[in-house]
């Protein structure tokens, strides 16, 4: 047993994922505490119009840097990893610049044309996001390169008291979704000024007499895939992960869109608390033993079915029970988010164990056939959620067949993923 405890110490995944792990599962703690306090002072409409506030910044943020920061982790060295940290703070500046001159000419229009259920006014803090959440980025990819696992999960934690503390205390005083959006807009801000808070930005981005146009040019080159493919598939990612708050909230109103937020907020935390961990630290590790030459098939197989273990009995819970669970603890006008979780279950565990095949997708140099499958993939879990209102009319159902696209598509990346690690691994030997 002592063997087996030292053996457990020295590895270092395991102990990066625990510290991870850890953290996030201390800030989700805090998030779950909250949560009966939250639902009961502002209300499933006003989380209706939070879900449709955060879908599109969802869709939108991530492309903000043209994905640049997803790249930090890849370099050997670390002055091509801050030249692509540099790169994308400005590429990000550009991009929100663009962004707040549409919504300032086009607001009211946006709004009208995809008939989003919110006023047009909130739609002035989307590019404000996007550009908070490109620092973010950056920040928590440099933290994933240089392994500072324990600085992010003592962050994670503090952020996670003082937003949701600070979604309270505004309800108290001002119980609407203006105030939701406020916190959520700002909260990004802060999280991103608490990672960067200890980082030395010489050292880390390199010093700028050194930098000149054509270093930009050079690493933006050499990691064209990233806007080329990543940024495309991210986009269309997102906007498969978005689309059932926005078709929920255009179908059948804003308060069905906050059973989904709500379902879809507490089912994310095995996904926060397990998911994300594995993928931050297996990451950098994949990077790694490609550089030097290792096997990455036994690692991304091992990962994929110790996720599957551990997600088995969170998400059965929700599947058997969910209805009675949501009722109890978020108060009995919540009672229908409990259906809607029990059909995100489904799909959810299986995004759930898919984390270390979709991180390990750049390391592979998969990132093309990863943008044709998220393409198809969006598109047929859309055309499941609109048959479920058109054909059936129920939201249950129309979620329910979402649900199962989802499944499907999952289920082939999984598959479609490993065998190209074995083929991989056996090109290498």
């Amino acid at each position: 047993m002592r063997h087996l405890a030292n053996q457990f110490r020295k590895n270092k995944l395991i102990r990066n994922i625990i510290i991870v792990a850890s953290g996030t599962a201390a800030a989700q703690f805090i998030t779950m505490i909250f949560s009966p306090i939250i639902t009961r002072i502002y209300g499933p409409e006003a989380f209706g119009i939070l879900g449709v506030f955060v879908a599109i910044v969802a869709v939108l943020s991530p492309i903000a840097a043209l994905t640049y920061p997803v790249a930090i982790v890849l370099p050997q060295d670390d002055f091509t990893a801050g030249v692509l940290a540099r790169l994308s703070f400005w590429l990000s500046g550009i991009i929100a610049s663009i962004t707040i001159l549409i919504v300032i000419f086009f607001s009211f229009e946006i709004t009208n044309v995809f008939q989003l259920q919110i006023d047009a006014r909130y739609l002035y803090f989307v590019p404000i996001f996007m550009f908070f959440s490109s620092f973010l980025q950056v920040a928590q990819q440099w933290r994933i390169r240089t392994k500072q696992f324990a600085v992010t999960a003592k962050v994670s934690i503090m952020h996670s008291l003082i937003l949701n503390s600070s979604k309270v205390g505004i309800g108290w005083l001002h119980p609407f979704a203006i105030s939701l959006i406020y916190v959520t807009v700002l909260g990004s801000l802060l999280h991103s000024i608490m990672l960067f808070a200890s980082m030395k930005t010489k050292s880390t981005y390199g010093d700028s007499e050194t930098v000149n146009k054509q270093t930009y040019f050079n690493v933006a080159k050499q990691y064209i895939d990233f806007p080329l493919f990543r940024a495309p598939q991210v986009f269309i990612n997102a906007l498969s992960q978005s689309s059932p708050i926005l078709l929920l909230s255009i179908l059948f109103g804003p308060i069905s869109a906050g059973f989904y937020t709500l379902g879809r907020t507490v089912l994310g935390v095995p996904t926060q608390l397990i998911g994300k961990s594995v993928g931050d630290v297996l990451y950098p590790k994949l990077a790694d033993a490609l550089n030097k030459g290792q096997d990455l098939s036994k690692l991304i197989i091992k990962s994929t079915l110790g996720l599957a273990a551990l997600g088995l009995l969170p998400f059965g819970v929700i599947i058997l029970i969910g209805p009675i669970i949501f009722g109890y603890a978020f108060g009995s006008e919540w009672t229908q988010a409990g259906e809607y979780a029990r059909w995100l279950s489904l799909w959810l565990f299986f995004m759930f164990i898919n984390r270390p095949c979709v991180v390990a997708i750049p390391v592979l140099g998969l990132q093309k056939g990863f943008l044709i499958y998220e393409l198809f993939s969006t598109l047929f879990k859309i055309v499941a959620l609109i048959i479920g209102f058109y054909f059936i009319g129920d939201d249950v159902a129309a979620l329910a067949l979402y649900s199962i696209a989802g499944v499907l598509s999952y289920v082939f990346l999984i598959l479609w993923v490993i065998k190209w690690s074995l083929k991989s691994s056996l090109n290498r030997t």
